[in-house]
This record gives structure tokens, C-alpha cells and sequence, in this order.
């Protein structure tokens, strides 16, 4: 049977940006090896597979592969695929939705604003609020996987730390964008350093000087997912938020937080990071960003 499928950018609103996605619409009857087969062929960071949902209250299932490996919870994925649904739903005429889209991690419940009948921006709860996954590594190992020098790792109170909010990553702060820009993994010394971890990923992140607000760049490298580095990373970005719960000197209430990535490949994406604190500790926590179609086409 032929299936559908549609390509997206994702956190951005500016096609041939951001990062791309693939999103196969009719997947039942596809097992586990046939959707990492069909993810390999299209070659991207992530592919996802829309099933119906088993509970009708959610508006769909969904699956995310890696060109490698199927993942519980992705950010890249979910905004790309709410904003479809939503345009699909809409008849591709701008308007509002709300719903669930069912992971692996849990119900992600997002809401999304059509604003052309290519695209709009879409929101989601964190279905899980990122826990600390061990201690970060020496400033050492990271630099010696990375291709730094050990004193540019870690910024202010940012130190090396590890979290999850369904993926783990190894969060590393780097002194200066030029530092950022000149990470270079190595793999051997990359694997040895991040192994440890279900998914080998390290996120390189340093802090925006100019600009109004708390804005940071980041790079993500996942040697571990079978991804060398990856334009926008919602779940790094969710990882992130316990990072900053860590190293930021943050008060109760609402904080923006907006996340510069893929700058550095040629495909500038913005992740818009929302933190609600109450009584010191995280309540709560949304992803935001905008996805632009690219593509449709159909599987044979």
C-alpha cells in the first residue's frame, strides 16, 4: 500500500532553515524494523510515524526514529507534527487546535496557532520534567571529547551536568561562541567520555551577551542516536531546563527562555523554552516553536 508523507522545517518559520522532518501519516501494518528502514532512507535527524490513537480523546500515536534508533520523546518531532495535524484538521486554513500526541514517554498535550496555510507555531507541556541523570563530567573529559581546551568549559555558575526529560544529554557549558563554534567531537574520545549514556549526546551551550531577556546558543551532537549533530533539539532543549534549574540563579514565577541552535550548520533554528517555578523547585515547563511545510509525497 502506498502511504503518505509530508516533510517539514521545524523551529522556524522560514523554509530551508531549522531543522528537517519527515512525517509518514499512514503507518498501520508497519512493524518496528520497517519504520527504522523507512527513518534510514530518509536520512534525517528525525522521521515520525502517525498511528491512530488507541484512547479517541488523543488526536493521534506516534513513533520517533533516529536514522539509528527509536526515541521515547522528541521535541522537533512533536512541534512538526502538531503543526501538521493542526493544518490537516483546518483544512489548511489559519485557526487554533488542542491535543494529545501520544509517546512513548507519555500524552504530550500541545496547542497550536495556524497562521498560514503552510505552517504555524506550536507549544507543549513537558510530559516529564527533566530529573538529574548523575553528575556531569569532568571539565576534562569534555574537552577532550569536544576538541577544546578544559578552561573553556563552564561559564559562571555553569558547570557540566547530565538530565533527562525523556532523553539524556550531557549538558556542557562552553566560556564563548567562538568556543561553541570550534566544538568539534571527536568520535572515540566522544563515545569514551558520553558512553555511559542510553543515548551518547552531549549539548554544547553558551550564554548570548547581547539581546534583551535570557537567551543562550547551543550545539547538540548525538554520536550516541546516530546523529553527528542536529539543527534544533526540543528534548535537549527540555533536558536543558534542569540545567538551568541547577546553574541559573532563577526566582519563582514564569521565565522565557529562547535557545539559539543549528546557527552553525547553515540552519538557524530558535526553541522557545518556558519555565514555571514555584517555591524553588520547577512546576512545570513548555517547548515552543514554529514549523513550515516543505514536501508531500507518498511511500510505495
Amino acid at each position: 500500500m502506498s502511504r503518505r508523507f509530508v516533510t517539514l522545517d521545524v523551529f522556524t518559520a522560514d523554509p530551508l532553515s531549522g531543522n528537517p522532518l519527515a512525517v509518514v501519516l499512514d503507518s498501520e501494518g508497519l512493524d518496528s524494523a520497517a519504520m527504522q528502514a523507512i527513518a534510514a532512507e530518509f536520512n534525517l535527524s528525525e522521521t515520525v510515524f502517525v498511528l491512530p490513537p488507541e484512547d479517541p480523546r488523543q488526536r493521534a500515536d506516534i513513533r520517533i526514529f533516529t536514522r539509528t534508533t527509536e526515541l521515547p520523546f522528541a521535541g522537533h518531532p512533536t512541534v512538526g507534527t502538531a503543526v501538521l495535524l493542526a493544518l490537516l484538521d483546518t483544512d489548511y486554513a489559519p485557526g487554533a487546535a488542542a491535543f494529545g500526541l501520544k509517546e512513548k514517554v507519555g500524552i504530550v498535550s500541545c496547542a497550536v496557532e495556524i497562521t498560514t496555510n503552510r505552517g504555524g507555531r506550536a507549544r507543549f507541556r513537558l510530559p516529564k520534567l527533566p530529573v538529574a541523570g548523575g553528575p556531569g563530567k569532568e571539565s576534562t573529559e569534555c574537552a577532550w571529547a569536544l576538541g577544546l581546551d578544559p578552561t573553556e568549559i563552564g561559564f559562571d555558575r555553569h558547570v557540566p551536568s547530565r538530565h533527562s526529560a525523556g532523553v539524556a544529554f550531557d549538558l556542557v557549558p562552553v566560556a564563548s561562541l567562538d568556543a561553541l563554534a570550534r566544538a568539534t567531537p571527536k568520535t572515540d574520545a566522544f563515545l569514551q567520555a558520553f558512553g555511559d549514556s542510553d543515548h551518547p549526546a552531549a549539548y554544547v551551550y553558551t550564554r548570548l551577551p547581547e539581546g534583551d531577556g535570557v537567551r543562550f546558543r547551543a550545539r547538540m551532537f548525538g554520536l550516541g542516536m546516530g546523529v553527528a549533530e542536529d539543527p534544533a533539539t526540543g528534548s535537549a532543549a527540555a533536558a536543558f531546563a534542569g540545567a538551568l534549574m541547577q546553574c541559573e540563579p532563577l526566582g519563582d514565577g514564569e521565565h522565557d527562555i529562547v535557545i539559539e541552535q543549528g546557527v552553525e550548520m547553515g540552519r538557524p533554528s530558535v526553541i522557545r523554552l518556558q519555565m514555571v517555578i514555584k517555591d524553588g523547585a520547577l512546576a512545570s515547563a513548555e517547548i515552543a516553536g514554529d514549523a513550515v511545510l516543505m514536501s508531500r509525497g507518498e511511500l510505495l
